[in-house]
């Protein structure tokens, strides 16, 4: 008898049982850009190990091909993409997800920068069959993601007066928005700067606002029903209208030395955090009769991020701040704990737990809380390097992806 001519109750019984007797996987979940898909450093990988042994979760591959420099990965339809220098300079890189083994590579311009700590450190952003790729040396490039031919490419301090707030180099990661390539090149001429994704022509530039580039990229957010996009300098926060370039709000806001981590948005709080002695920033975001006004609601010594990212979960902060691991209650301000875990470093999160590298190197796996801190496994990385560990770890599709230089680690963290 063929299935549609059982009666409707049965047939739904059969796809039940059919269904169940296939123990489908998880959907793939890939990590297309900076921070993951929505850039907030949350994975959407679900049924992941809950517990790690001591040498850490089964080793998949590892490769020495991804070059020197601090960038991190980004993941999709099957090909890992990141920059790094080789001996003739700066690249794109691209290789197979399945083993690490090479696609192909793009070179951007030069290699070094910063003589303590060389290297590219943005992350590629993959989107639509083309990448956007800003090495250290602010060279802006687009790349076809099948063979890495080059579309067009850019130079953020040559063409659109782009200026840095201090000497480590470009490192933000371009959003790409629809037809927008959104990017900040810093200076007189503008801190923000949209161009054209098919051909890399100016859009936009923020005239109005003219702050030195930080170290952070920009981010989407949706404040009082209103879309815009959010960036973080080394003097002030702001949101910015798409369409028009337009800012809608600034809030000042002096950082030190170097600016980094991305801003965390919760309904119309903007909180921004940073080292060297500033800590963090709840800034309340209000619009009446079409005109936007910011309140400080508080500042705080107590929550300091260096570059190693903070996650927002059920209205708290949580992340690296120093050598300890916190949590803030975002509306308050008030610590929840600030414990030692494996030392300052960066976080994701995914499947109920955060993974927090330490810039030394050892990982750790704590279960998310908002009373303690709660480090469930941790190991150490094999085969570190000289350099800090700060490239932040990347999930995908089961996957752990721990990237030291040219050595890229890749763990098997799925639940058998």
């Amino acid at each position: 008898m063929h299935p549609t001519s059982l009666p409707s109750g049965t047939r739904s019984l059969l796809i039940t049982l059919t269904l169940v007797g296939l123990n489908l996987p998880a959907p793939a979940h890939d990590w297309p850009q900076w921070r993951g898909p929505d850039r907030d450093g949350r994975s959407r990988e679900t049924n992941l190990l809950r517990k790690w042994p001591a040498e850490g979760p089964p080793l998949a591959w590892k490769v020495r091909n991804t070059g020197e420099g601090f960038s991190s990965l980004s993941i999709a339809n099957g090909i890992i993409y990141t920059l790094g220098d080789l001996r003739d300079g700066c690249h794109v890189i691209a290789l197979k997800e399945a083993d690490g083994s090479p696609a192909w590579k793009t070179r951007t311009g030069e290699s070094g920068g910063h003589r303590g700590y060389p290297g590219p450190r943005s992350t590629p952003t993959v989107d639509d069959g083309q990448i956007f790729a800003l090495d250290q040396h602010s060279n802006l490039v687009c790349l076809n993601t099948g063979n890495g031919e080059k579309v067009w490419s850019v130079n953020l301090q040559d063409d659109f007066g782009g200026k840095m707030m201090s000497g480590w180099r470009w490192s933000e990661s371009p959003l790409v928005d629809g037809e927008s390539v959104i990017c900040t090149p810093g200076g007189s001429k503008g801190t923000v700067l949209a161009l054209s994704r098919k051909t890399g022509k100016k859009l936009w530039q923020t005239s109005e606002w003219t702050d030195p580039a930080g170290y952070s990229s920009v981010i989407i957010a949706t404040i009082h029903g209103v879309r815009q996009y959010v960036q973080l300098t080394g003097q002030s926060v702001a949101g910015i209208d798409p369409k028009s370039g337009k800012v809608l709000w600034r809030a000042d806001r002096p950082g030190k030395t170097a600016v980094i981590t991305t801003p965390v948005i919760r309904e119309n709080i903007v909180w921004v955090t940073s080292a060297y002695g500033v800590g963090c920033n709840a800034f309340r975001i209000d619009r009446k009769d079409g005109e936007w006004s910011t309140e400080e609601i508080y500042a705080s010594r107590k929550f300091s991020n260096h570059h190693g990212g903070v996650i927002e979960l059920k209205g708290h902060v949580f992340g690296s701040s120093g050598g300890n691991f916190a949590c803030m209650d975002i509306k308050s301000g008030e610590l929840s704990y600030r414990e030692r875990s494996v030392g300052k470093g960066s976080t994701v999160y995914a499947d109920g737990h955060f993974y927090l590298r330490s810039e030394n190197g050892p990982m750790s796996l704590i279960e998310i809380s908002t009373e303690k801190l709660k480090e469930v496994s941790s190991f150490e990385q094999p085969g570190r390097s000289e350099k800090k560990a700060w490239p932040h770890p990347v999930i995908a599709n089961g996957k752990l992806y721990l990237r030291d230089q040219d050595l890229l680690l890749c763990y098997d963290i799925s639940a058998k």
